[in-house]
Protein backbone atom coordinates (compact mmCIF):
# COMPACT_ATOMS: atom_id res chain seq x y z
CA UNK A 1 0.00 0.00 0.00
CA UNK A 2 0.90 3.59 -1.26
CA UNK A 3 1.97 5.93 1.31
CA UNK A 4 0.56 9.30 1.20
CA UNK A 5 2.54 12.25 0.36
CA UNK A 6 3.88 14.13 3.28
CA UNK A 7 5.13 17.44 1.64
CA UNK A 8 4.15 20.58 0.68
CA UNK A 9 3.61 20.31 -3.29
CA UNK A 10 4.08 24.18 -4.64
CA UNK A 11 7.66 24.23 -2.61
CA UNK A 12 8.23 21.06 -4.18
CA UNK A 13 6.97 22.06 -8.06
CA UNK A 14 9.09 25.55 -7.40
CA UNK A 15 12.35 23.96 -6.59
CA UNK A 16 11.82 21.71 -9.60
CA UNK A 17 10.81 24.65 -11.23
CA UNK A 18 14.59 26.85 -10.27
CA UNK A 19 16.07 23.44 -11.28
CA UNK A 20 14.78 23.19 -14.76
CA UNK A 21 14.94 27.08 -15.03
CA UNK A 22 18.64 26.68 -14.45
CA UNK A 23 20.11 24.01 -16.37
CA UNK A 24 16.81 22.88 -18.77
CA UNK A 25 14.60 19.51 -18.50
CA UNK A 26 17.58 17.34 -20.24
CA UNK A 27 19.81 19.35 -18.04
CA UNK A 28 17.93 18.60 -14.63
CA UNK A 29 18.62 14.28 -13.75
CA UNK A 30 16.53 12.64 -11.21
CA UNK A 31 19.47 13.20 -9.08
CA UNK A 32 19.42 16.90 -9.38
CA UNK A 33 15.76 17.02 -8.59
CA UNK A 34 15.75 14.63 -5.72
CA UNK A 35 18.89 16.79 -4.25
CA UNK A 36 16.50 20.47 -5.13
CA UNK A 37 13.32 18.86 -3.66
CA UNK A 38 14.47 16.92 -0.81
CA UNK A 39 12.21 14.17 -2.22
CA UNK A 40 13.16 10.82 -3.48
CA UNK A 41 12.89 9.55 -6.61
CA UNK A 42 10.22 6.99 -5.72
CA UNK A 43 8.19 9.86 -4.19
CA UNK A 44 8.60 12.08 -7.84
CA UNK A 45 6.98 9.22 -9.27
CA UNK A 46 4.48 8.49 -6.56
CA UNK A 47 3.30 12.28 -6.91
CA UNK A 48 3.84 13.50 -10.26
CA UNK A 49 3.73 9.78 -12.66
CA UNK A 50 7.74 11.08 -13.90
CA UNK A 51 10.19 13.74 -14.27
CA UNK A 52 7.83 14.57 -17.34
CA UNK A 53 5.06 15.29 -15.03
CA UNK A 54 6.93 16.75 -12.66
CA UNK A 55 8.23 18.98 -15.33
CA UNK A 56 4.53 19.87 -16.84
CA UNK A 57 3.87 21.06 -12.73
CA UNK A 58 6.92 23.45 -12.78
CA UNK A 59 5.64 24.89 -16.18
CA UNK A 60 2.52 25.81 -14.95
CA UNK A 61 4.39 27.22 -11.40
CA UNK A 62 6.73 29.07 -14.38
CA UNK A 63 3.45 30.33 -15.87
CA UNK A 64 1.66 31.76 -12.09
CA UNK A 65 4.86 32.69 -9.92
CA UNK A 66 6.91 34.66 -12.55
CA UNK A 67 5.48 35.21 -15.76
CA UNK A 68 1.76 36.25 -15.44
CA UNK A 69 2.40 38.18 -12.55
CA UNK A 70 4.40 40.16 -14.59
CA UNK A 71 2.06 40.78 -16.95
CA UNK A 72 -0.58 41.68 -14.93
CA UNK A 73 -0.29 45.51 -15.27
CA UNK A 74 -0.94 44.80 -19.13
CA UNK A 75 -3.85 42.30 -18.59
CA UNK A 76 -6.27 44.41 -15.80
CA UNK A 77 -9.17 46.69 -16.76
CA UNK A 78 -8.04 49.08 -17.72
CA UNK A 79 -4.56 48.78 -18.58
CA UNK A 80 -2.92 52.07 -18.03
CA UNK A 81 -1.00 53.95 -20.96
CA UNK A 82 1.95 53.81 -18.86
CA UNK A 83 1.78 49.41 -17.70
CA UNK A 84 3.45 48.46 -21.38
CA UNK A 85 6.57 50.80 -20.61
CA UNK A 86 6.72 49.56 -17.40
CA UNK A 87 6.70 45.86 -18.41
CA UNK A 88 9.55 46.37 -20.61
CA UNK A 89 11.56 48.94 -18.43
CA UNK A 90 11.17 45.66 -15.48
CA UNK A 91 12.14 43.30 -18.02
CA UNK A 92 15.42 45.58 -18.92
CA UNK A 93 16.08 46.50 -15.21
CA UNK A 94 16.08 42.27 -14.54
CA UNK A 95 18.07 41.71 -17.47
CA UNK A 96 20.79 44.33 -16.54
CA UNK A 97 20.92 43.07 -12.74
CA UNK A 98 23.91 40.13 -12.77
CA UNK A 99 21.99 38.53 -9.77
CA UNK A 100 18.59 38.17 -11.36
CA UNK A 101 17.39 34.61 -11.97
CA UNK A 102 16.24 36.04 -15.53
CA UNK A 103 19.85 37.79 -16.64
CA UNK A 104 21.23 34.25 -15.25
CA UNK A 105 18.75 31.89 -17.01
CA UNK A 106 16.82 33.74 -19.60
CA UNK A 107 13.03 32.44 -19.45
CA UNK A 108 12.46 29.29 -18.93
CA UNK A 109 10.18 28.43 -21.69
CA UNK A 110 11.43 30.06 -24.09
CA UNK A 111 15.08 27.89 -22.90
CA UNK A 112 12.64 24.93 -23.31
CA UNK A 113 11.21 26.02 -26.70
CA UNK A 114 14.72 25.22 -28.38
CA UNK A 115 15.96 21.91 -26.45
CA UNK A 116 15.23 18.51 -27.70
CA UNK A 117 12.02 18.64 -25.10
CA UNK A 118 10.58 21.64 -26.79
CA UNK A 119 9.91 19.25 -29.87
CA UNK A 120 7.15 17.56 -27.83
CA UNK A 121 3.74 18.18 -29.25
CA UNK A 122 2.20 19.58 -26.01
CA UNK A 123 5.65 21.34 -24.85
CA UNK A 124 5.52 22.80 -27.71
CA UNK A 125 1.78 23.58 -27.54
CA UNK A 126 2.77 25.45 -24.01
CA UNK A 127 5.59 27.72 -25.59
CA UNK A 128 3.67 28.60 -28.28
CA UNK A 129 0.34 29.85 -25.99
CA UNK A 130 3.13 31.37 -23.95
CA UNK A 131 3.84 33.66 -26.77
CA UNK A 132 0.43 33.92 -27.33
CA UNK A 133 -0.34 35.68 -23.98
CA UNK A 134 2.66 37.80 -24.13
CA UNK A 135 1.48 39.40 -27.72
CA UNK A 136 -1.57 40.20 -26.39
CA UNK A 137 -0.49 41.46 -23.20
CA UNK A 138 1.53 43.53 -25.27
CA UNK A 139 -1.17 44.39 -27.74
CA UNK A 140 -3.45 45.77 -24.87
CA UNK A 141 -0.37 47.73 -23.58
CA UNK A 142 0.38 49.50 -26.84
CA UNK A 143 -3.37 50.07 -27.67
CA UNK A 144 -3.47 51.58 -24.14
CA UNK A 145 -0.47 53.97 -24.61
CA UNK A 146 -0.69 54.41 -28.52
CA UNK A 147 -5.06 54.61 -28.67
CA UNK A 148 -4.47 56.38 -31.88
CA UNK A 149 -2.93 53.85 -33.57
CA UNK A 150 -5.59 51.42 -36.16
CA UNK A 151 -5.54 47.71 -35.56
CA UNK A 152 -3.49 46.95 -37.96
CA UNK A 153 -0.37 49.28 -37.31
CA UNK A 154 -1.27 48.17 -33.50
CA UNK A 155 -0.78 44.47 -34.43
CA UNK A 156 2.45 44.75 -36.45
CA UNK A 157 3.70 46.62 -33.54
CA UNK A 158 2.84 44.05 -30.99
CA UNK A 159 4.36 41.66 -33.24
CA UNK A 160 7.70 43.64 -33.85
CA UNK A 161 7.94 44.15 -29.63
CA UNK A 162 6.73 40.44 -28.76
CA UNK A 163 9.79 39.61 -31.54
CA UNK A 164 12.39 41.70 -29.46
CA UNK A 165 11.53 40.46 -25.91
CA UNK A 166 11.17 37.04 -26.77
CA UNK A 167 15.20 37.44 -28.84
CA UNK A 168 15.96 39.25 -25.23
CA UNK A 169 14.38 36.24 -23.17
CA UNK A 170 16.81 33.38 -25.31
CA UNK A 171 19.76 35.93 -25.39
CA UNK A 172 19.97 36.75 -21.57
CA UNK A 173 21.73 33.65 -20.50
CA UNK A 174 24.96 33.94 -22.98
CA UNK A 175 24.84 38.28 -23.52
CA UNK A 176 23.05 40.27 -21.20
CA UNK A 177 23.61 43.63 -22.70
CA UNK A 178 22.17 42.26 -26.07
CA UNK A 179 18.80 41.47 -24.52
CA UNK A 180 18.78 44.66 -22.89
CA UNK A 181 19.34 46.46 -26.52
CA UNK A 182 16.58 44.11 -27.60
CA UNK A 183 14.34 45.79 -25.07
CA UNK A 184 15.81 48.98 -25.74
CA UNK A 185 14.27 48.58 -29.60
CA UNK A 186 11.09 47.49 -28.53
CA UNK A 187 11.09 50.49 -26.04
CA UNK A 188 12.14 52.56 -29.29
CA UNK A 189 9.53 51.21 -31.68
CA UNK A 190 6.21 51.64 -29.26
CA UNK A 191 8.28 55.54 -28.61
CA UNK A 192 8.59 56.07 -32.30
CA UNK A 193 4.68 54.97 -33.10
Amino acid sequence: MARTASFDRDAVVRAAMDAFWTTGYEGAGIADLERATGLRRSSIYNSFGSKRGLFDAAVEQYLDDVIRPRLEPLTAAPVSPDAVIGYLAGLRDAFADPASLAARSGCMLINTAGAPIGEDSAVAASVSAYRDELRAALKRGITARLPHLDPGAADRLADACTGQVVAALALARIDRSSATAAVDTALALIAAA
